[in-house]
């Protein structure tokens, strides 16, 4: 079966295979899959999996542009990588993600959510220091914890349920690029799904969950727009205008900028947050009541770094041992994150007895594991 909203760009490719010499033989050689899957291709009957669209560009000498198609699709998967710096996400991450949630749709229908009712989003977001303050005070009120409180995980986990999102806590190991955290929104189930990397440590984890709360909140939200939205929202959330502002209040009769920096990571550890979300609250309170700010300049990324290697991550938390067992891992992400996803997959299985693949290519695993895991859920 074709992806939803691409196709192949036919002619392209079999000029480039002219050119080249190619027939179809050779080219299922060359990108490791059978003959027949090559004619599947050319004929429309189904698309390259992200891996072989790569390789059968490089054997042709194709971009991506030239070939696929794109055609219009208002049902097809919107994704999300959480932004890591100034890197750029390349189009067969894009694609990879696509194609996860388009195997993620047959999950849909066996999750555990109120079908008939669509679930709740911000009528018109904007990354705007007071409608962020007033949004954050309304989640407040909803999971009953006071703005000059911290904001506990058993909160936002809870969050996402009501919101028809689906937690997937994954362990892909250390990253450093943008895989720490993929949102992917099925638009015609209204499903979100939000792969969360448990080889994370436990502050920036928190500050990923709540930005990806905000995605939830704000799917028209996208791109760069979403991702400034889902930072500010986060924040927001995690350390709002009354937390900033007793912190304020302390800080501005601090003087020595050691000292502000100490107070600053004790402020991060009692609220459960980075240093460097705490100074940025500081900065934008400030900003909007044309304050003196109490910045302590670029001191807090040191000082954040340091911090945070004090802390395990979240899955030496989770997990008695690294890397899980099956077993372990999928009772971490029933238990612990309330996450409804393997009861899905399991009915999914049960239902159509779909193989390995299926389960490594929505995990992103090993097959070796994904098979460990069909036979913890049959």
């Amino acid at each position: 079966m074709p992806v939803m909203g691409k196709i192949l760009n036919v002619d392209a490719i079999q000029n480039a295979m002219q050119a080249r010499g190619l027939n179809r033989a050779r080219v299922a050689r060359e990108v490791g899959v059978s003959r027949t899957a090559v004619t599947k291709w050319l004929t429309l009957g189904d698309f390259p999996r992200p891996d072989k669209l790569l390789k059968l560009g490089m054997l042709l000498g194709l971009g991506f542009k030239q070939l696929v198609a794109e055609t219009v699709d208002p049902m097809e998967p919107v994704v999300a990588f959480r932004r890591k710096g100034g890197r750029k996400t390349k189009q067969d991450h894009l694609e990879r993600a696509k194609h996860m949630g388009l195997l993620l749709r047959q999950l849909a229908p066996s999750l555990p959510f109120d079908q008939l009712s669509r679930p709740a989003t911000l009528r018109a977001p904007v990354c705007e220091y007071r409608y962020l303050q007033r949004v954050a005070h309304k989640i407040r009120e909803e999971i009953k914890v006071p703005d000059a409180k911290p904001i506990q995980f058993r909160d936002l986990i809870g969050q996402f349920a009501r919101l028809h999102a689906v937690i997937i806590p994954v362990v892909w190991g250390d990253k450093s690029h943008h895989e720490n955290a993929l949102h992917v929104y099925l638009p015609d189930s209204m499903t979100t799904w939000v792969y969360l990397n448990l080889d994370s440590n436990i502050h920036d984890f928190k500050f990923w969950m709540a930005h990806e709360l905000g995605h939830v909140y704000a799917p028209t939200l996208r791109e760069d727009e979403g991702e400034d939205f889902a930072d500010a929202f986060a924040q927001a959330l995690l350390f709002p205008e009354a937390s900033a502002a007793a912190a304020y209040a302390m800080l501005s009769k601090t003087r020595a900028k050691g000292a502000r920096v100490n107070r600053i990571k004790a402020i991060a550890l009692d609220y459960g947050i980075s240093p460097t979300t705490v100074n940025l609250a500081l900065q934008d309170y400030a900003r909007e009541h044309g304050a003196e700010p109490v910045d302590v300049g670029k001191d807090i990324h040191a000082a954040s770094a340091n911090f945070n290697k004090k802390f395990p991550t979240v899955a030496e938390q989770s997990f008695p041992r690294i890397p899980p067992s099956a077993k372990e891992y999928i009772s971490v992400c029933r238990e612990v994150f309330q996450s409804p996803f393997f009861d899905a997959l399991q009915r999914h299985i049960g239902a159509t007895g779909v193989s390995a693949g299926f389960v490594e290519t929505v995990l992103q695993l090993p097959l070796r594991d994904a098979r460990e895991i069909i036979e913890e859920l049959r």
